[in-house]
């Protein structure tokens, strides 16, 4: 909704992971939340340590002795004491419980440590800054992973409003002219009207923006009803459907540059002004149902602002003040005449050009090759109405779903948990509400966040299923008042899982996949190209440290998704990016981990591939092995809607060709079929 530059996102788990295991972050705006919504207490005693500062000088000190003081700047010690004040920052932040606040500290204090040009193997200070902000950090996760779900957030999409307002595509004088017939026989409660900058999004969506604007118009058939009745019912026009459409493509989880969310694109404070609730379980810019009764209202008072739909719409992009500045410097309240003089923001001057040549799209499918864009079904779905944390996990098994299928149905929800101490809408499959209260009923309240609910398949023993979870036979027994080891196919098992064993319990295959050691690999390395963490790699192989000198090859578990019991995939052998190095300290490569994982994520956001729709089916990563089927190595930062867009597919086909997958971890192989 509102311009701004974006700085990377901070992806604490990614250098996390080589201790923890942690899942994916995704990242949210920074925030207060609610009193009765604070972050897990912190419970490590490692982040408490503190620089110490140097004495101050005495007072018989001579003048030219202060002088040479001055002069003699220790390096070494500005480092520690700047790292030291970000580090101090972020765990300020974590208590008060702005978590992407935090961290971005984290990382800026890993920064400025790694890239302050001094060797921090060689200065016993510096290695020893190195290993307490590991410690400390770390220790703060361990905190949150044992009251839920950690740092670990819903991965996010990009929005596709920003690929096209970079852009100031060329006028084609006949689709110009196409466009201007055309709008005579539209009817539209909104006024549109065709200029260059409309003429040239138009080309723009035909041409290189057409996956994008294909990919909305599917998804609007899950939103259409909703969002048309909603807004008919706050006195708005109707056709205020097609900003949503142009600025989120009706994604929930979109995610600008400027860190607007959902399908409405709320920026963090416009969205507290409409009563959007936002914490560390839930950020309701991404209900779709609530976010479009919040656009509604917004779009509502902007409209009386400034009696003009134009203006309204560009109100709704930079802000109110900005455009009343810009009506206050002319004297024009006529948003073209603001475009002509050039006193609104690019981003602001593109943005009701890129609406209007989506309404126009829209509303003339035919015309612009569309009229085949099949559009989605809505989703129906029954509510229940729970007052303790669950995981989402354990609401799939309850319920014969996926995780997945339940994230999808209940996007506001950041993490796989539900909130503590508040009252959440539950969304369910329909006719699954009266099944899922029963089940839930003989899982302890106090245990909903970290218990199972496993089906039993043929073949299997109490041994090898509490193996699988991380548990005892005797306590799945007990658990179960089962009298005899014999187990039925198809019968159902609660599973006791301990806090803290969860995360490791259903994400690795049982499959072993056996990995030849190359010169100058790493526990780290190894781990970070396998998508799993170092911890598991050296529970695996019986190792201490991070050095595999007198390794030859290694037995590896591939990740598989949470939704699925056992996902195959193509173990093939991961390489080292260019110039890349090894690196022997384990924190310096947690945190290049972190780092290139960032970088590849905002890489994805940018410019997804440009390998789409000119039957170039061998998109980055991609592999042909047969003729209209290609094999795909996720690599970090990539998500299923990043992939989709680079072999002009959908996330339904994906999943559907990928044994319904949840979650994507590098070094994975997905299935893409080219006949789609």
């Amino acid at each position: 909704m509102r311009f701004s530059h974006r700085y990377p996102a901070i992806l604490l788990c990614g250098f996390l992971a080589a201790t923890l295991g942690c899942q994916s972050a995704q990242k949210p705006s920074s925030f207060m939340p609610p009193e009765r919504a604070q972050a897990p207490a912190i419970i490590s005693n490692a982040a408490q340590g503190t620089s110490q500062p140097k004495p101050a000088a005495t007072t018989e000190a001579k003048p030219n002795q202060l002088a040479a003081k001055a002069l003699a700047v220790d390096p070494v010690a500005e480092v520690i004491a700047r790292v030291e004040k970000e580090y101090g920052a972020g765990e300020q932040n974590y208590r008060a419980g702005h978590l992407e606040a935090a961290k971005q500290n984290f990382d800026s204090a890993f920064n400025q440590l790694l890239g302050s040009g001094l060797d921090v193997q060689s200065d016993p200070r510096l290695e020893a800054e190195l290993n307490r902000i590991l410690d400390g950090v770390n220790g703060l996760e361990l905190a949150a992973l044992q009251q839920g779900d950690g740092f670990s957030e819903q991965q996010s999409e990009p929005a596709p409003i920003d690929e096209a307002n970079e852009l100031t595509p060329p006028v084609d004088e006949n689709v110009r002219a196409k466009a201007e017939a055309e709008i005579k026989s539209t009817r539209s409660d909104l006024p549109l009207m065709m200029t260059d900058q409309v003429a040239g999004y138009i080309n723009y969506f035909s041409n290189r923006g057409r996956g994008t604007i294909e990919r909305a118009l599917a998804r609007s058939g899950q939103y259409e009803e909703m969002i048309r009745r909603t807004l008919k019912q706050e006195g708005v026009p109707q056709d205020l459907i097609y900003l949503a459409q142009a600025e989120s493509g009706f994604h929930p989880l979109a995610v600008s540059r400027a860190g607007a969310r959902g399908i409405w694109q709320f920026m963090a404070s416009r969205a507290s002004g409409y009563g959007l609730e936002r914490n560390w379980w839930i950020d309701e810019r991404q209900d779709p149902e609530k976010a479009t009764r919040a656009a509604a209202h917004h779009l509502k008072d902007l409209y009386d602002q400034f009696g003009d739909w134009y203006l309204a719409m560009a109100a709704y992009n930079s802000g109110p003040g900005t455009v009343q500045s810009a009506v206050k410097r002319t004297g024009y309240a006529d948003f073209w005449e603001l475009y002509r003089r050039n006193v609104l923001p690019k981003e602001t001057r593109n943005y009701v050009p890129i609406i209007l040549a989506v309404t126009i799209m829209a509303k003339n499918p035919e015309q612009y090759g569309l009229g085949t864009v099949a559009k989605e079904k809505p989703v129906p779905y029954e509510t229940v109405k729970i007052d303790y944390p669950i995981d989402l996990r354990l609401v799939a098994e309850c319920v014969d779903a996926s995780a997945s299928e339940l994230q999808e149905l209940n996007p506001s929800l950041l993490r796989l948990t539900t909130p503590k101490d508040q009252a959440f809408e539950l969304h369910l499959p329909a006719g699954s509400a009266g099944k899922f209260e029963t089940v839930v009923a003989s899982i302890p309240v106090d245990k909903r966040v970290w218990w199972r609910y496993h089906k039993v398949q043929a073949g299997e023993t109490l041994a090898s299923i509490a193996r699988t979870y991380r548990t005892t036979p005797t306590s799945i027994r007990e658990a179960n008042s089962l009298e005899e080891d014999g187990l039925a196919p198809e019968s159902r098992l609660i599973i006791p899982i301990a806090p803290g064993k969860e995360s490791d319990s259903t994400r690795y295959a049982r499959t072993i996949t056996r990995y030849k050691v190359r010169k100058g690999d790493t526990v780290e390395s190894v781990a970070e190209n396998f998508g799993v963490s170092a911890k598991m790699i050296r529970s695996w192989n019986r190792l201490k440290g991070n050095s595999l000198a007198t390794r030859k090859t290694l037995l590896i578990h591939l990740p598989v998704s949470g939704g699925a019991r056992e996902t195959q995939v193509v173990a093939k052998r991961p390489r080292r990016a260019a110039g890349e190095r090894a690196s022997s300290n384990a924190g310096a490569s947690a945190h290049k981990t972190a780092s290139r994982h960032v970088l590849a994520q905002s890489a994805s956001s940018k410019g997804r591939s440009s390998q789409r729709a000119d039957g170039n089916k061998q998109a980055a990563g991609g592999e042909n092995s047969s003729a209209g089927l290609v094999h795909h190595k996720v690599k970090q930062g990539e998500t299923l809607y990043s992939i989709a867009n680079s072999y002009n597919t959908t996330v339904a086909a994906l999943k559907h060709d990928n044994r319904n997958i949840a979650t994507l971890r590098p070094g994975m192989v997905l299935v893409i079929r080219g006949d789609r």
